[in-house]
Protein backbone atom coordinates (compact mmCIF):
# COMPACT_ATOMS: atom_id res chain seq x y z
CA UNK A 1 0.00 0.00 0.00
CA UNK A 2 1.38 3.59 -0.86
CA UNK A 3 -0.43 6.26 0.68
CA UNK A 4 0.72 10.01 0.45
CA UNK A 5 -0.52 11.07 3.57
CA UNK A 6 1.07 7.90 5.20
CA UNK A 7 -0.72 5.80 7.71
CA UNK A 8 -3.33 9.07 8.37
CA UNK A 9 -4.44 8.79 5.09
CA UNK A 10 -5.04 4.49 5.21
CA UNK A 11 -6.97 5.42 8.15
CA UNK A 12 -9.44 7.58 6.09
CA UNK A 13 -9.56 5.47 3.34
CA UNK A 14 -10.85 2.62 5.76
CA UNK A 15 -13.59 4.68 7.37
CA UNK A 16 -14.35 5.38 3.68
CA UNK A 17 -14.70 2.13 2.50
CA UNK A 18 -17.27 1.51 5.74
CA UNK A 19 -19.32 3.91 4.68
CA UNK A 20 -19.35 5.06 8.33
CA UNK A 21 -20.37 8.31 10.04
CA UNK A 22 -17.04 9.66 11.87
CA UNK A 23 -17.39 10.73 15.50
CA UNK A 24 -14.39 13.13 15.42
CA UNK A 25 -13.11 14.97 12.22
CA UNK A 26 -9.41 14.24 12.01
CA UNK A 27 -7.36 11.46 12.15
CA UNK A 28 -5.35 11.37 15.56
CA UNK A 29 -1.68 10.88 15.02
CA UNK A 30 1.19 9.73 17.43
CA UNK A 31 4.97 8.42 17.13
CA UNK A 32 8.12 8.04 18.71
CA UNK A 33 11.49 6.12 18.55
CA UNK A 34 13.63 4.34 20.79
CA UNK A 35 17.01 3.83 19.04
CA UNK A 36 16.90 2.80 15.19
CA UNK A 37 13.07 1.51 16.46
CA UNK A 38 10.25 3.61 15.07
CA UNK A 39 6.49 3.54 16.26
CA UNK A 40 3.37 5.51 14.67
CA UNK A 41 -0.13 5.02 15.18
CA UNK A 42 -3.02 6.65 13.07
CA UNK A 43 -6.46 6.02 14.43
CA UNK A 44 -10.07 7.50 13.69
CA UNK A 45 -13.49 6.38 15.91
CA UNK A 46 -16.55 6.10 13.88
CA UNK A 47 -20.26 4.82 14.29
CA UNK A 48 -19.70 1.17 14.00
CA UNK A 49 -20.05 -1.39 16.55
CA UNK A 50 -16.71 -2.93 15.22
CA UNK A 51 -12.88 -2.61 15.37
CA UNK A 52 -10.50 -2.74 12.49
CA UNK A 53 -6.53 -2.31 13.67
CA UNK A 54 -4.26 -3.26 11.27
CA UNK A 55 -0.90 -3.86 12.21
CA UNK A 56 2.57 -3.17 10.03
CA UNK A 57 6.13 -4.64 11.20
CA UNK A 58 8.79 -2.87 8.40
CA UNK A 59 6.19 -2.39 5.95
CA UNK A 60 4.61 -6.03 5.66
CA UNK A 61 1.35 -6.59 6.89
CA UNK A 62 0.89 -8.81 10.42
CA UNK A 63 -2.15 -10.46 10.03
CA UNK A 64 -2.17 -11.87 13.52
CA UNK A 65 -1.06 -8.95 15.35
CA UNK A 66 2.09 -9.38 17.57
CA UNK A 67 3.43 -7.21 20.57
CA UNK A 68 3.05 -3.80 18.76
CA UNK A 69 -0.74 -4.59 18.64
CA UNK A 70 -0.71 -5.63 21.91
CA UNK A 71 1.04 -2.27 23.27
CA UNK A 72 -1.35 -0.20 21.27
CA UNK A 73 -4.29 -2.37 22.80
CA UNK A 74 -3.39 -2.08 26.47
CA UNK A 75 -1.85 1.38 26.24
CA UNK A 76 -5.22 2.69 24.72
CA UNK A 77 -7.28 1.07 26.85
CA UNK A 78 -5.48 2.76 29.98
CA UNK A 79 -5.15 6.10 28.62
CA UNK A 80 -9.31 6.29 27.85
CA UNK A 81 -9.72 4.78 32.08
CA UNK A 82 -7.18 7.10 33.50
CA UNK A 83 -8.46 10.05 31.95
CA UNK A 84 -11.89 9.25 32.20
CA UNK A 85 -11.07 8.83 35.94
CA UNK A 86 -9.01 12.00 35.92
CA UNK A 87 -12.22 14.04 34.42
CA UNK A 88 -14.97 12.24 36.82
CA UNK A 89 -16.23 10.81 33.30
CA UNK A 90 -15.75 7.57 35.05
CA UNK A 91 -17.31 7.04 38.30
CA UNK A 92 -16.28 4.64 41.33
CA UNK A 93 -15.69 1.21 40.60
CA UNK A 94 -16.22 2.21 36.56
CA UNK A 95 -13.77 0.52 34.33
CA UNK A 96 -13.66 0.43 30.60
CA UNK A 97 -12.76 -2.87 29.03
CA UNK A 98 -10.63 -3.57 25.81
CA UNK A 99 -13.42 -4.00 23.84
CA UNK A 100 -15.21 -1.29 24.99
CA UNK A 101 -12.51 1.47 24.31
CA UNK A 102 -11.97 -0.37 21.16
CA UNK A 103 -16.09 -0.42 19.36
CA UNK A 104 -16.09 1.83 16.53
CA UNK A 105 -12.21 1.95 16.10
CA UNK A 106 -10.35 2.22 13.08
CA UNK A 107 -6.50 2.12 13.31
CA UNK A 108 -2.78 1.42 11.80
CA UNK A 109 -0.21 0.66 13.96
CA UNK A 110 2.88 0.94 12.20
CA UNK A 111 6.29 -0.50 13.50
CA UNK A 112 10.02 -0.31 11.82
CA UNK A 113 12.36 -2.52 13.98
CA UNK A 114 16.32 -3.34 12.83
CA UNK A 115 16.10 -7.36 14.20
CA UNK A 116 12.52 -8.29 13.41
CA UNK A 117 11.63 -11.45 15.25
CA UNK A 118 8.14 -13.01 13.70
CA UNK A 119 6.56 -15.86 15.44
CA UNK A 120 6.08 -17.64 12.09
CA UNK A 121 7.56 -18.12 8.50
CA UNK A 122 4.81 -16.63 7.03
CA UNK A 123 5.80 -13.32 9.01
CA UNK A 124 2.05 -12.99 10.55
CA UNK A 125 3.05 -12.31 13.97
CA UNK A 126 6.08 -10.47 15.40
CA UNK A 127 7.40 -11.63 18.71
CA UNK A 128 10.19 -8.59 19.74
CA UNK A 129 8.92 -7.44 23.18
CA UNK A 130 10.48 -4.47 23.02
CA UNK A 131 7.96 -3.33 20.56
CA UNK A 132 5.46 -3.54 23.24
CA UNK A 133 6.65 -1.20 25.13
CA UNK A 134 8.08 1.33 22.84
CA UNK A 135 4.55 1.73 21.10
CA UNK A 136 2.55 1.36 24.76
CA UNK A 137 4.92 4.19 26.36
CA UNK A 138 4.71 6.28 22.98
CA UNK A 139 0.46 5.52 22.90
CA UNK A 140 0.34 6.43 26.70
CA UNK A 141 2.66 9.74 26.50
CA UNK A 142 1.43 10.91 23.42
CA UNK A 143 -2.32 9.88 23.39
CA UNK A 144 -2.61 11.56 26.81
CA UNK A 145 -1.50 14.61 25.84
CA UNK A 146 -3.92 14.85 22.83
CA UNK A 147 -6.81 14.50 24.58
CA UNK A 148 -5.86 16.21 27.42
CA UNK A 149 -5.75 19.24 24.26
CA UNK A 150 -7.96 18.27 22.39
CA UNK A 151 -11.37 17.55 25.17
CA UNK A 152 -14.33 17.76 22.73
CA UNK A 153 -12.76 14.89 20.96
CA UNK A 154 -12.06 12.83 23.94
CA UNK A 155 -15.41 13.37 25.80
CA UNK A 156 -17.03 11.86 22.23
CA UNK A 157 -14.30 8.83 22.15
CA UNK A 158 -14.99 8.60 26.00
CA UNK A 159 -18.94 8.50 25.52
CA UNK A 160 -18.86 5.81 22.57
CA UNK A 161 -16.99 3.63 25.25
CA UNK A 162 -19.27 4.34 27.66
CA UNK A 163 -22.46 3.71 25.45
CA UNK A 164 -20.58 0.10 24.85
CA UNK A 165 -20.01 -0.56 28.34
CA UNK A 166 -23.61 -0.23 29.47
CA UNK A 167 -24.43 -2.47 26.07
CA UNK A 168 -22.00 -5.21 27.11
CA UNK A 169 -23.61 -4.81 30.67
CA UNK A 170 -26.74 -5.30 30.02
CA UNK A 171 -26.52 -7.90 27.93
CA UNK A 172 -24.50 -9.58 30.59
CA UNK A 173 -27.81 -8.91 32.55
CA UNK A 174 -29.98 -10.44 30.39
CA UNK A 175 -28.06 -13.13 29.70
CA UNK A 176 -28.28 -14.14 33.79
CA UNK A 177 -31.91 -13.68 33.80
CA UNK A 178 -32.61 -15.80 31.13
CA UNK A 179 -30.40 -18.72 32.26
CA UNK A 180 -32.23 -18.38 36.04
CA UNK A 181 -35.47 -18.72 34.43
Amino acid sequence: FCYEGGIRSFVSYLNEQKGAELLHKDVIYVSGNKGTSIAEVALQYNDTYNETVISFANNMHTVEGGTHETGFRSAITKVLNDYGKKYGILKDGDKLSGDDVREGLTAVVSVKLVDAQFESQTKAKLGNSEMRTLVETMVNDKLSTYLEENATTARIILDKALSASRAREAARKARELTRRK
